[in-house]
């Protein structure tokens, strides 16, 4: 590590393959400070104490910190320790968590200076006052706006190891149009795209570099069809049979929903399997609670290319609902949730709401009696509608329902699990599982497995040798090493089904990803 290190950049990510985008656009936008900055990462798993020693490595005059959602309460535990062991050291927040209500926060309290919004450029200059020995006249900076043309890509600083063992996130806009309430990006004015030709050769680097999987973030990527269908263009021409017939792609983009014209519903269908994931925010399908928290969204057209989608591409769709919005209760989220199912998207995220500071998802707080959870994410605890212990109910559904649905593990178990009444039968499964291992986290792939048998033939009634069956095709792709006790049909031929096994690695793999 070198030793003329004078600001350092860091977050702590979620989980190791996540690369920190925004730290990246900093790192690429300090100009002449760009020789004495260094990008250095961390996970939430480690010791505040560990991150701190790291930090603190070469003695920089500036640690530059991002602070997210996920990381608040991690991050305020860093800022402490750092501000308690090396006073002398100034420390700056940034990032979505601080961006609003920051005088309250008690983490604000603890740092020396904290850059609202965006910080591209704003970081740099900051930097240059506080190195020259002066100090802005003001604690809390606000950013002021720019243009996209004057920052600098982030992409050449994602490093060789980056592309090798992590998600490459990339954006070609910013901002959305929409004002769904429960969303930061409710509080954008519009959608800036970065000029399309000078992306597009962006893209071209990281490809040459060797990245084949690209995760767009941008929330709005069909929102004007002429760039989408440009940039989705841009890779078909390096997956076709005549350029290379092994090449592999995978594209991540978030789509509009009842925004899906012929064009690029043509453009769509030349990709091929393992391609394209669509993430696709349903969040609800109750026209009156989209109208409270100002969703503009037509459900029937939802629907329609949701179920395009699924009959007549090969792209894999993640759909998501939402639990707890004002108004909504237990009866009109199962009728969205069974709505959803019938359509058959390859995931349902079932989100739990969670009130982000600065939306105005607050505005409902008195008339429906929102409380939300003082610590981070902020999920909500229960309304006027869903008591505490209903609420507790459906989180434990949204995580079980993770942890058996959406993993891939158990596509054949699924379909018998769901019935008719999906949304039904799958909370009786959550809340007996709760009832009998008191885990919602932790539960070895192998117990699943058995508990799932357990309930198949006890509650449910079901002939053992059928759940043995329905189990075993599972099974037998999962990757589990030996037999789990459900395994009563020794005639059973487990090679029969193993047919399935490239099909599940493939969801288990984009499940990973996200």
């Amino acid at each position: 590590m070198s030793s003329d290190v004078s600001i350092k950049l860091s977050t702590l990510n979620a989980r190791f393959i996540h690369a920190s985008l925004g730290l990246r656009y900093l790192l690429a936008n300090m100009g002449d400070l760009r020789a004495v900055t260094q990008l250095q990462e961390f996970i939430i798993n480690s010791r505040p104490i560990d991150i701190v020693e790291s930090l603190l490595i070469g003695n920089p005059k500036i640690i530059a910190l991002g602070v997210y959602i996920w990381n608040a309460g991690e991050t305020l535990q860093v800022v402490k320790l750092i501000k308690t062991i090396s006073p002398e050291t100034i420390v700056i927040l940034g990032g979505p968590e601080v961006t609003y209500e920051t005088e309250q926060q008690e983490i604000t309290r603890f740092a020396d200076y904290v850059i609202t919004g965006q910080a591209d450029i704003i970081f740099r200059e900051t930097c240059k006052i506080l190195l020259s020995n002066l100090k802005p006249p003001q604690k809390i900076i606000k950013a002021p706006p720019f243009k996209l043309c004057e920052i600098n890509f982030p992409y050449n600083e994602y490093s060789d190891e980056d592309i090798k063992n992590r998600v490459i996130y990339i954006e070609a806009s910013r901002g959305c149009p929409f004002k769904c309430e429960f969303c930061l990006s409710s509080l954008d004015k519009t959608v800036y795209p970065f000029e399309l030709n000078a992306f597009l050769a962006e893209m071209q680097k990281l490809y040459e570099r060797g990245v084949r999987s690209f995760k767009f973030i941008d929330r709005t990527f069909n929102l004007k069809i002429d760039t989408s269908i440009k940039i989705m263009e841009f890779f078909l021409q390096k997956i076709q049979p005549d350029s290379n017939p092994h090449e592999k792609i995978y594209l991540h983009f978030e789509l509009i929903p009842d925004h899906l014209p012929e064009k690029l519903k043509t453009i769509i269908q030349r990709f091929p399997q393992d391609s394209l994931q669509f993430e696709i925010g349903i969040q609800s399908l109750n026209t009156e609670i989209q109208d409270l928290i100002s969703r503009k969204q037509d459900n029937k057209k939802s629907e329609q290319n949701l179920i395009w989608i699924r009959q007549n591409t090969y792209a894999h769709i993640h759909a998501d609902l939402i639990i707890g919005l004002p108004g909504e209760t237990v009866e009109s989220f199962a009728a969205g949730f069974n709505k959803l199912i019938s359509i058959d998207p390859h995931e349902i995220q079932v989100g739990v709401l969670k009130r982000l500071r600065g939306t105005p998802i607050i505005r409902h707080s008195g008339l429906y009696d929102m409380r939300y959870n003082p610590e981070a994410p902020y999920e909500i605890l229960s309304n006027n509608i869903i008591n505490f212990p209903t609420m507790q109910k459906l989180k434990r559904f949204a995580r079980y329902w993770d942890m058996v649905a959406n993993s891939g593990r158990f596509t054949h178990t699924k379909l018998f699990l769901l019935g008719s009444d999906p949304f039904e039968n799958f909370l009786s499964l959550s809340n007996w599982l709760h009832a009998v291992t008191d885990q919602t986290h932790n539960i070895a792939l192998a117990r699943l497995f058995s508990l799932l048998f357990d309930f198949m033939v006890n509650k449910l009634k079901l002939d053992k040798d059928k759940a043995t069956e329905l189990l075993l095709k599972d099974y037998a792709v999962s990757g589990i090493k030996g037999k789990a006790k459900f395994m009563l049909s020794p005639d059973i031929n487990i090679e029969a089904v193993k047919a399935d096994k490239r099909r599940s690695e493939s969801r288990q793999k984009r499940h990973q990803a996200k």
